[in-house]
């Protein structure tokens, strides 16, 4: 017979003994069967600021108000960013002291990323659903750096979005030897000067990039950007927010240049989305901070390629993992370009591309300190 201690301890790992107590919180069982929320109103972000959105909606009708949001529970890991369109549930009215809630981010047709540095895949989303990115440097004061110009246009390239190119102060020094490193790109360029010249006078060259030689800059910008979502990027003091006011009659804070760096002072610390004056529905400003790398880890070589209908096909003939840069070895695009399937721009088009294609390899830290003024 088994004696009575034997049992206990016996008993003691019998599962069918153990007891668990109740939850004193009650809490339900989790689902992941989410509201469909098909009352909720959309909402264009036009900036974000410690867990607030605000979002613009009944856009462009006689009801238009800005409503304050606060994100659900189910977005938690989700980055929102300008230029979003959400779904906006709650209280919509805009009223003062009334909150919303961001329940859903829609689709988006274009994502501008970046990384924190070139080593780092994780991928930062900078601003949604832009049409355009326009990159605004100065000719001088502060001195243009063609490693952000690259930069800017391999994420342009990445993001699906179509670049222009804005060099201002250009009565402070001609700009021809910059814009050179450019000309054989499809690239759009506006010429502003900071003192008074002659009315605009467009030229076009062969390579299909235009310049716009204006003290009437911003009416010639005003016509690139109608109707479309545009994004600025630029270091500070080259005249960003000075743009950006003069575009949408806002009052965005501006800054100047230290005469000892050399460098401009930020003047903003979020991305805000500001609706162009005297334009047509939808034309959207959007003005961003001060980012202090702008990595592109996250890019594939394939996705700036495209940019070069003229040279892609080349690529067919290379070894897998080519990433067709000056250090590729046995790169189809050689052979592509010396054939002459690329034209007589072929070889400038090639130093464009493996220009850019490279520009993941020079230092992040390149585009320090970008900013408004």
């Amino acid at each position: 017979m088994t004696p009575a201690g034997s049992r206990r301890g016996i008993s003691s790992w019998d599962e069918s003994d153990v007891r668990i107590r109740p939850n004193k919180k009650g809490s339900r069982p989790r689902t992941k069967d989410r509201p469909a929320h098909e009352d909720a109103v959309t909402g264009r972000i036009i900036t974000v600021d410690r867990g607030r959105y605000t979002a613009v909606v009944d856009e462009d009708t006689p009801t238009e108000r800005t409503v304050i949001a606060a994100r659900a529970r189910e977005l938690r890991r989700s980055p929102v960013v300008a230029g979003d369109l959400v779904a906006l549930v709650g209280d919509v009215t805009g009223e003062p002291d009334t909150l919303a809630r961001l329940v859903r981010i829609h689709d988006r047709a274009t994502l501008l990323r970046r990384s924190a540095d070139d080593t780092d895949p994780v991928e930062r989303a900078v601003v949604a659903n832009a049409d355009q990115l326009v990159i605004v440097v100065a000719a001088a004061n502060p001195e243009p750096r063609t490693g952000f110009i690259d930069r800017a246009l391999v994420a342009a390239y990445d993001a699906g979005i179509h670049p222009l190119l804005c060099v201002t102060k250009a009565d402070l020094l001609d700009p021809a030897e910059l814009l050179a490193n450019y000309e054989h790109l499809d690239l759009t360029i506006i010429t502003s000067r900071t003192a008074a010249t002659d009315d605009a006078v467009e030229s076009v060259s062969d390579s299909g990039t235009s310049a716009l030689l204006a003290s009437g800059a911003i009416e010639q910008l005003r016509v690139l950007l109608d109707g479309k979502v545009s994004v600025l990027l630029g270091h500070s003091g080259v005249g960003k927010s000075t743009l950006v006011n003069a575009l949408t009659g806002a009052n965005r804070a501006t800054g100047g240049v230290n005469a000892v760096t050399g460098r401009g002072r930020h003047t903003s610390s979020s991305a805000f989305a500001l609706k162009a004056a005297d334009a047509a529905e939808g034309t959207w400003i959007i003005d961003t901070p001060g980012i202090r790398s702008f990595g592109l880890a996250h890019v594939q070589p394939d996705r700036i390629l495209a940019a070069f209908p003229d040279l892609e096909p080349g690529t067919q003939d290379c070894e897998r993992g080519c990433r067709h840069d000056e250090a590729a070895v046995n790169c189809g695009l050689d052979d592509w370009v010396a054939a002459g399937h690329a034209g007589a721009s072929g070889p400038v088009r090639l130093a464009s591309l493996r220009r850019l294609l490279g520009a993941g390899s020079e230092p992040a830290a390149d585009t320090k300190e970008l900013g408004t003024h």
